[in-house]
C-alpha cells in the first residue's frame, strides 16, 4: 500500500507534486529503481601516493569513522523537508548504501587528496585496520536532503576533530544549491557537489589545526 498526504498553505503546489509523485511504499513489492545514487569525490589521491604510519615526517593517523544521522538519513532515500513537521522521500532517488557510509568515505578519500602528494597523514576510513590512529574525525550527519521551500539541495556535516594531544574540536559545515528541479537526475549531482564541498572544507579545516 502507499501513503501520500496532500498540504495546503504557501507550499501547497510544490509540496503535493512531490507527495503524490513520491510516495513511500509499505509493504508491496513496488518496481526497482532504473539506476542507484552514490557519492564520488571530485579530487582523488594519485596513484602511487601513499605514507607509513611513524615514518619521518608523518603527522600519524586519522580515524574517519562512520557520522551519526537522524533517523530521516538512516534509509536509503533522499528526504524532502516539506515543512519543519513533516518529511517526504524523492520519487527514484535511492542510494546505493546508506548516505553516512557514503559520506565517511568521501570525506576520508577528500582528506587523502587535501593532503598532497607527501601524503604525510595517514587516513583510516575503513572498520578493518589494525592499527591504532593518533587522531579522529567523526560528528554527525545532519542533513543531506531536497528543500523544495527554495528549491535547494543541502548537505550539513557537525564535524568532531580528536587531536594527538587530546584536544577536541568542533565546527558545523554546509553547503547548499539553489535552483534544483525536485527530480531525481537533477538531485543527484547537485547533492554530490555540495557534499564535496562540505568534505573539503572539513578536510581543510583538520589539517589546518595545530
Amino acid at each position: 500500500m502507499k501513503t501520500c498526504r496532500i498540504w495546503s498553505g504557501p507550499l501547497a503546489l510544490v509540496a503535493a507534486s512531490l507527495a503524490l509523485g513520491g510516495c513511500v511504499s509499505i509493504g508491496g513489492a513496488g518496481e526497482p529503481p532504473a539506476s542507484l545514487l552514490t557519492l564520488t569525490s571530485s579530487a582523488s589521491a594519485p596513484v602511487g601516493s601513499g605514507t607509513m604510519a611513524g615514518a619521518e615526517g608523518s603527522e600519524g593517523t586519522i580515524a574517519v569513522l562512520t557520522p551519526e544521522v537522524p533517523a530521516k538519513l538512516d534509509v536509503i532515500r533522499v528526504p524532502v523537508t516539506v515543512s519543519p513537521t513533516e518529511i517526504a522521500y524523492l520519487q527514484e532517488a535511492v542510494w546505493i548504501e546508506k548516505p553516512a557510509r557514503l559520506f565517511r568515505r568521501l570525506l576520508g578519500e577528500t582528506l587523502r587528496t587535501a593532503s598532497g602528494e607527501a601524503q604525510t597523514l595517514l587516513v583510516l576510513d575503513t572498520d578493518d585496520t589494525p592499527l591504532r590512529p593518533n587522531q579522529s574525525l567523526r560528528g554527525t550527519l545532519i542533513d543531506m536532503g531536497y528543500e523544495p521551500a527554495t528549491s535547494s539541495v543541502v548537505v550539513r556535516y557537525e564535524a568532531v576533530h580528536t587531536l594527538d594531544d587530546g584536544r577536541v574540536m568542533s565546527r558545523r559545515f554546509e553547503a547548499r544549491e539553489e535552483g534544483i528541479p525536485p527530480v531525481a537526475a537533477n538531485v543527484a549531482p547537485a547533492l554530490n557537489r555540495a557534499a564535496n564541498t562540505v568534505a573539503k572544507d572539513v578536510a581543510a579545516w583538520v589539517l589546518s589545526a595545530e
